[in-house]
C-alpha cells in the first residue's frame, strides 16, 4: 500500500494510522528523520557575528593618575584590540613620558613594567597647580605625539570618620544564634567649599587562621574594590556628606572571622573628570567590570597633536588625595567556617598513610599517654586546610596590628 499525505500534521490525523497499523512506525521513524536533519540544519546556520565598525582597529589607551602623594603616581599605555578579540589589550613600551605643570618645570616618567610608567619615588603634585601629561612614541611606525588639556589639582579635605554598624540578617531563635553583616560608611565634609566632586576608593586586609597547629596556620589576605565611587555636593547647601555607604560585607565571606582592616582613599575631582567617571560607570553597570574596554564614545581628555580627530581612551587624572584606616575585630554571627569540614580521616599508631602530601595532609598529632592509645594522626584531603598560604600571604602587612 502506498501513503500519500501533504504534510506532516496531515499523519497524525489519518485514522489509517495508529498504533498497531504496520504504517505506525513507519511514519513515527519518517518523523524522527525529518527532525534530526532540521536540527542539523539549524545549527549550521549559527555563525558569529561581528559588526563592521568605522574605527581604527588600534586605540591608544591611557590610565594615568597624579596625586599629591608620592609613590602613588603612575600612567598605564596600551592599545585596545580590534572588536571581538577576547586578549588582554597590548601594552605599550619604550615611550617618551612625561608630566609638565603650569610653572615650567616637568618630570620624566620611567617604565617599569612594560607599558607601565612612574616618576621618581618623591615626586607628588601640588594642590593649585596645573598638570599635563606628554607622551611620544619611540621607534613606532605611529609616530605621532599626545597630550593631555592642563588639569588644576583641587584640594581635597580629610575623611572625617570611618566606621561600621552590625546588620541584622536573621533573627536568633531557638539553638540558631541569627546571621549578622557589616555596614561600613564615610563621613566627610569640606568647610573651604574647594571640593565639591569625589571620588573613592578602597583596599581591605583581614586575617584568617586555621583551627589547626601547623606550619602555615595564619595568613593575611587583602582585595581592592572594583567599582567605580563618585559623590558630589553640588544640589547640596553645604559640601558635607553623612553616613555614605562605602562596602557591605556578608556573612558568605570569613572576612569578618579573625580581623578585617580596610582602607578608603579620598580623591578629589574636577567637574569635567567627574562627568568622566559618571559615564564610565553607568557603561561598567552594564557590561559588569570596571576593567572592561573603556568605550570611545566615553570622551578622553587626551588629544593626538598631529591628528585631534583620531580617538583616545582613558584619562588622566589628577587629584588630591587623603586615606583613613580602620581595623574591625568584632563577633559576628553566622559567619561561615571554610575549615568546619576539614578533618576527613585518622591514623592510630604508626601506620602507612598512603598519599601522604599528595593527596592526603597531616592537621595535627595527638601523643600517647599511660591513658590513651598509641599516638592518633589527624588527616585532610584537603590541602586548604593544612596550609593558609594557598589563600593568602603568610607575611604580615607593615601597617598591621596585633591585639595585646
Amino acid at each position: 500500500m502506498v501513503l500519500k499525505f501533504k504534510s506532516i500534521s496531515d499523519i497524525h490525523y489519518n485514522p489509517m494510522i495508529h498504533p498497531g497499523n504496520e504504517n505506525y512506525n513507519w511514519v513515527k521513524t519518517f518523523n524522527l528523520i525529518i527532525l534530526f536533519l532540521f536540527l542539523i540544519l539549524f545549527n549550521g546556520c549559527i555563525t558569529e557575528f561581528i559588526p563592521k565598525i568605522e574605527e581604527k582597529k588600534q586605540l591608544l589607551v591611557v590610565q594615568g593618575l597624579l596625586t599629591d602623594q608620592p609613590g602613588m603616581n603612575t600612567v598605564k599605555l596600551s592599545q585596545s584590540l580590534p572588536l571581538g578579540k577576547e586578549e588582554d589589550a597590548q601594552p605599550l613600551s619604550r615611550c617618551f613620558v612625561s608630566i609638565s605643570d603650569d610653572m615650567g618645570s616637568y618630570v620624566i616618567l620611567f617604565e617599569t613594567i612594560e607599558g607601565t610608567y612612574i616618576p621618581p619615588f618623591d615626586f607628588h603634585g601640588i594642590p593649585g597647580r596645573t598638570y599635563t601629561l606628554n607622551i611620544r612614541f619611540i621607534n613606532s611606525d605611529r609616530n605621532l605625539s599626545y597630550q593631555s588639556i592642563p588639569v588644576k589639582m583641587k584640594p581635597v579635605p580629610p575623611i572625617d570618620s570611618l566606621y561600621y554598624e552590625k546588620k541584622l540578617i536573621q533573627a536568633s531563635y531557638e539553638y540558631n544564634k541569627g546571621i549578622e553583616a557589616c555596614q561600613i560608611y564615610l563621613n566627610t565634609h569640606d568647610p573651604e567649599d574647594n571640593c565639591r566632586y569625589y571620588r573613592w576608593d578602597y583596599s581591605e586586609t583581614w586575617a584568617l587562621r586555621l583551627p589547626f597547629d601547623i606550619p602555615n596556620q595564619k595568613c593575611w589576605m587583602s582585595d581592592k574594590s572594583k567599582n567605580i565611587f563618585i559623590q558630589n555636593t553640588v544640589a547640596f547647601g553645604e559640601d558635607v556628606i553623612k553616613r555614605l555607604p562605602v562596602t557591605y560585607i556578608s556573612n558568605a565571606t570569613d572576612r569578618l572571622k579573625t580581623k578585617y582592616s580596610i582602607m578608603v582613599n579620598q580623591y578629589s575631582l574636577n567637574e569635567e573628570e567627574y562627568i568622566y567617571w559618571e559615564k564610565l560607570k553607568a557603561f561598567t553597570e552594564q557590561v559588569g567590570g570596571l576593567y572592561d574596554i573603556i568605550p570611545a564614545s566615553i570622551p578622553s581628555n587626551i588629544r593626538c597633536i598631529e591628528n585631534p580627530a583620531e580617538k583616545v581612551l582613558g584619562y588622566f587624572s589628577v587629584s588630591s588625595i587623603t586615606s583613613k584606616r580602620i581595623f574591625i575585630k568584632d563577633n559576628f554571627a553566622g559567619i561561615i567556617d571554610p575549615y568546619e569540614h576539614c578533618i576527613t580521616d585518622s591514623v592510630v599508631g604508626d601506620r602507612y598513610i598512603p598519599g601522604i602530601d599528595t593527596t592526603t595532609w597531616i592537621l595535627f598529632y595527638i601523643p600517647a599517654s599511660p591513658f590513651s592509645k598509641p599516638s592518633l594522626t589527624i588527616l585532610t584531603h584537603n590541602k586548604l586546610c593544612s596550609d593558609c598560604s594557598l589563600r593568602g600571604s603568610t607575611i604580615k602587612p607593615l601597617f598591621w596590628i596585633d591585639d595585646k
